[in-house]
Order: C-alpha cells, then structure tokens, then sequence
C-alpha cells in the first residue's frame, strides 16, 4: 500500500518556466496530461506488491524439531516434507496398539474354536434330547453357552474395529509430526532451526516456534494500492493499469483492476485497490515491491492499445 496518496494526472497552477507550457517528462498530447506514450492517464498511484496466498506453516502439535529441510528461497510443492518432530513418543503409542490389536485378534480366534466345539456338543445334546437320553433342562444350558460363545465373539469383532481405529489415530498422530508444504510455491523465510520447540499457538516467553517458514504462492502476486477517497471514482473494475517497480523504473507492466475494497480508511481518507498483473512467472516481481501505477482512461483508443501490445 502506498505511503502516498493517488493523484490527479493533471496539475493546477502555473508551470515552471521553461517547459513550454507542458509539465516536464509529460507531453501534452491533447486537452489533458498524457503519460509519455501519450496514454491518457486520469490517476496516479503507488503501493506494494502483495501475495493473496501466503502461509508461515506451523506443526498441528506441539513438538521438537529434529530436522528442517528448507531454505530461503527454495522452490517447493504441494506436500513436499519441510521439517520433522520428534516422533519417539508416538512411534511407542503405535506400536502399542499393534500389540492390542494382536491381542484382540488371538482372544477372537479363541473364542471362533470354543464356539465350533460348542456347536458340536449342541448337535450331539439334541440328538440325545430327540432319544429322551437327557432333559430338557441339560440341553437349554449348551443351548445357552453356545449363544453365550457367539455373543462374545460379536463383541471381540467390534474390540478388534476399536482397536484398528486406535492405529490409525496413533499412524495419524505420529503423521503429524510431518509438517508438509500446503501448497506449491517458495520459502521467503526459515524461521525454526533442530533443536527448537513449535507449537501451533504461542507459548510466551519466545523460546517457542510458531512457524517453520514462510511460502508464497508466486502465481498469486498482485498489486495493492490506497487511492485517496476524493478520486475513487476514477477507478473501475477491468480498467487497464500500467505499473512500473521502483526497481526497475524502464520496465513497464500491464495490468487491471480487479476490485475496489468496498470500505475506506477513515483516518488516511483512502481506498485500497486491488489491481492484477496481465502475466506473471517473471522473476524480477517480488513480494512488498515498491510500485507506482498510472490508471488509462476506460474505453480509450490509447487503452485498447495497451491491451493489444500486452496480449501480444
């Protein structure tokens, strides 16, 4: 954002001696200040280049760092490992539920060969039942540890679900010791070194990290300029914009605006402007550039120039 206010093209009041009438370094091309393309411009702003997708990535635990694998200025992807916590603990917790999750499955295989064998003796207690060999009341208590058998297992297939839930959360837990790229793009920033704690959320006191690095997403560079309040109406969205990066002053940009913030700054009487560049990729644009901005008048001739030799 700008550390001054948008401007008028136009100036009123006398020009210095010695330029002719004209403003110097802006050629009056007609009945109004022209830029020195002889585009008409109808504002002048600066501000800073800005990036829509950035991210200090953190852990979702708290933990020690054990290994940091990214630099300043390192290209990264989306889920790329940047650093990764001490994992002992949950590594114990996995395979602790491993071994419970043998346990249930052994207990289960158990109790699947007294429920076979609890089978049999009721088919041989109804064959003795049909011959009046036994009563009935010998019979209805294998009926009744047959059906006991087979609850039981039921309830040893819902531990062994329980148990194969438990691992996941432990393989989950242990996963986020990981901290990966959310997305695509380049480290501007390290900002945790082995050794060090991080925590999600701070913990005080300055010994705790909340943050691994700064990404950002260099395809979702854009310019971002305060346009004082009395001139805003000189702006509109898809108007063509022309900046030029503080530095490299000879190098002009195509762009467009893209909105206007639907609110102003009461304190700088201002209005930030949202504005895109035609193309990006380009190494020299840089987040928190400097840049200034000439608005084209809407509709011109001189406009469908610009957007032609930009497309071009």
């Amino acid at each position: 954002m700008g550390w001054f206010s948008a401007s008028p093209s136009w100036v009123v009041g006398a020009l210095p001696a010695g330029t002719g009438g004209k403003k110097p370094g802006f050629p009056l091309c007609g009945p109004r200040w022209y830029d020195r393309h002889c585009q008409p411009t109808v504002l002048n702003a600066s501000g800073y280049v800005t990036a829509r997708l950035q991210s200090t990535v953190s852990s979702k635990i708290t933990g020690r760092i054990v290994e940091v694998l990214v630099e300043e200025g390192m290209a990264v992807t989306e889920g790329q490992v940047l650093a990764r916590l001490d994992d002992t603990t949950e590594r114990s917790y996995v395979a602790l539920a491993e071994a419970q999750l043998r346990a249930v499955r052994s207990a289960l295989a158990e109790l699947e060969v007294r429920h076979e064998e609890a089978q049999l003796d009721l088919y041989r207690q109804r064959q003795l039942l049909d011959k009046h060999l036994i009563g009935q009341a010998d019979f209805d208590a294998t009926q009744a540890h047959a059906d006991s058998l087979e609850a039981r297992i039921a309830n040893q297939r819902e531990q062994e679900v329980v148990a194969e839930r438990e691992i996941d959360v432990r393989r989950t837990a242990r996963e986020d010791t990981v901290i990966r790229a959310p997305f695509s793009g380049v480290a501007i920033s390290k900002d945790a070194q082995p050794g060090e704690t991080i925590s999600p959320v701070s913990a005080g006191g300055g010994f705790t990290r909340t943050g691994v690095c700064t990404i950002v997403d260099m395809s979702s560079l854009e310019i971002e300029v305060d346009v004082n309040e009395s001139y805003i109406n000189r702006v509109s969205p898809g108007q063509r914009v022309v900046a030029t990066l503080d530095a490299y002053p000879d190098w002009e940009i195509g762009a467009r605006v893209i909105t206007t913030i639907p609110a102003a700054d009461r304190q700088r009487a201002t209005v930030l402007v949202r504005i895109a560049f035609d193309a990006l990729g380009d190494s020299r644009i840089l987040p928190d550039m400097g840049v200034n901005v000439r608005f084209l008048e809407a509709g011109s001739p001189e406009e469908d120039q610009v957007e032609r030799a930009t497309e071009g």
